[in-house]
């Protein structure tokens, strides 16, 4: 699909979807947990569908009743077939360590762009704990023959995936002897971690963690069904926000303010380059003002740099972001494609491994290569609605990864959207 974005004028109100992350972890504690729990208000999105689909190879019954999943957990069955994970990292992630305690063979694979995404280190992190498992050369498939978790010392650098971490803390109650989890290096994207440990907690699962988060401890204990709510999505939500911030007014409904989303901090990025913003109970309003130049270290955001980007891009000066590096091992390599479609927009940008430095200015409408990356597509069709002219966004379909209906969402507050193919 093809969509055209014109320089528009923004007004309205929009509801955040619901959370990615929290409907994944939460799905993933239900499954571990023995018996029926809920899971309300899932997001609905091509990553969350693979999930479903992979859990429900391997024994889980998930039923889908209005606005929640109804989840019958703790009875695994091994695969009849390979466990496709399509392009959701979390879904092979942490499935890759929930196959370690079903009994028998599974045998993970991946679409196009994730089969490039590295898994050996949780793979390695597996075997330290008596897994086995296997992967080619850093990369899927991944077969794992599981049945038993002994536990045990672990340890893996936490600057790679803090998913990898993620997939460890899940299983790790199941483990004979517990489990002991220590990072060789500084954890990066700790916000996430912080909503792992959140969604076990829900379930009944306690974890001792340093105050770093570079340790932690797991008992054998048993997950508890319980009903999962989950709340709004930051990360999705920080397009939006950043449309009023540089076309006019949007208020954002479905915002959780006390979330340990880590792309919450939009908020502040967004305050510091001079926007208006207005934090209500459950939603924020942002309006239109000149933007300036900010240098923002997003190593806990990481999701925030495609945003920021098309922020910069308008504001008055010179904005440098840094701790960028693990976004060039994501759906695309996001830095590169980043300065790529801002150039084709005329505005100048420098590209180093884990730093972008760019020259705010006057963007002008172009065609854009997304590279099916559902981030990319979405902070550029925010920066064809500041940009004079008329941008261009192909394989604009992507965005159903996280935010199927984003396009009609766009339309809805005032941007002139035209599509075009399916």
């Amino acid at each position: 699909m093809k969509v055209s974005i014109c320089q528009s004028e923004v007004k309205g109100r929009v509801k955040a979807p619901y959370s990615k992350s929290y409907t994944i972890r939460g799905l993933v504690c239900a499954a571990l947990a023995r018996g029926q729990s809920k899971i309300i208000n899932p997001l609905i999105s091509d990553d969350t569908q693979v999930s479903l689909n992979v859990l429900n190879k391997v024994g889980i019954q998930v039923h889908q009743k209005g606005n929640h999943w109804q989840v019958i957990g703790g009875d695994f069955h091994e695969p009849a077939e390979e466990l496709f994970c399509g392009e959701s990292a979390a879904t092979l992630r942490f499935m890759t360590a929930i196959c370690s305690l079903i009994s028998g063979k599974s045998r993970l694979t991946a679409g196009h762009s994730l089969s490039k995404r590295p898994v050996g280190l949780l793979v390695q992190a597996l075997r330290q704990l008596e897994v086995n498992c296997s992967c080619y050369d850093n990369e899927v498939p991944v077969i794992v023959e599981g049945g038993r978790l002994r536990g045990g010392v672990v340890e893996l650098p936490g600057n790679i995936s803090s998913q990898f971490v993620s997939a460890l803390l899940f299983i790790s109650p199941f483990a004979a002897e517990g489990v002991k989890i220590k990072l060789t290096t500084p954890l990066e994207s700790r916000p996430f971690i912080l909503m792992t440990l959140d969604c076990l907690e829900k379930f009944g699962i306690k974890v001792k963690s340093s105050p770093d988060l570079r340790e932690f401890e797991v008992g054998k204990q048993t997950y508890k069904p319980t009903e999962f709510v989950v709340e709004g999505d930051w990360s999705s939500a920080s397009y939006l926000l950043a449309l009023g911030a540089g076309a006019g007014e949007v208020k954002v409904e479905n915002l959780n303010s006390e979330s340990s989303q880590g792309d919450k901090v939009i908020l502040t990025l967004l305050k510091n380059m001079g926007a208006l913003v207005e934090t209500d109970r459950d939603s924020i309003t942002v309006k239109k003002s000149t933007l300036n130049a900010i240098r923002a270290d997003l190593s806990d955001c990481i999701d925030l740099l495609p945003t920021m980007t098309a922020l910069a891009a308008v504001a008055e000066g010179v904005s440098e972001f840094t701790g960028i590096e693990r976004a060039r091992i994501k759906e695309s390599d996001r830095v590169s494609a980043l300065r790529e479609g801002l150039e084709r927009m005329g505005i100048k940008v420098s590209e180093r491994k884990d730093k972008l430095t760019i020259v705010g200015a006057s963007p002008k409408g172009a065609t854009i290569d997304v590279k099916g990356d559902h981030r990319i597509a979405m902070a550029f069709g925010v920066l064809g609605a500041l940009s004079g002219g008329k941008t261009i966004i192909n394989n604009a379909e992507c965005v159903s990864k996280t935010f199927p209906e984003f396009w009609d969402v766009l339309r809805n507050v005032g941007v002139e959207v035209e599509t075009n193919g399916k």
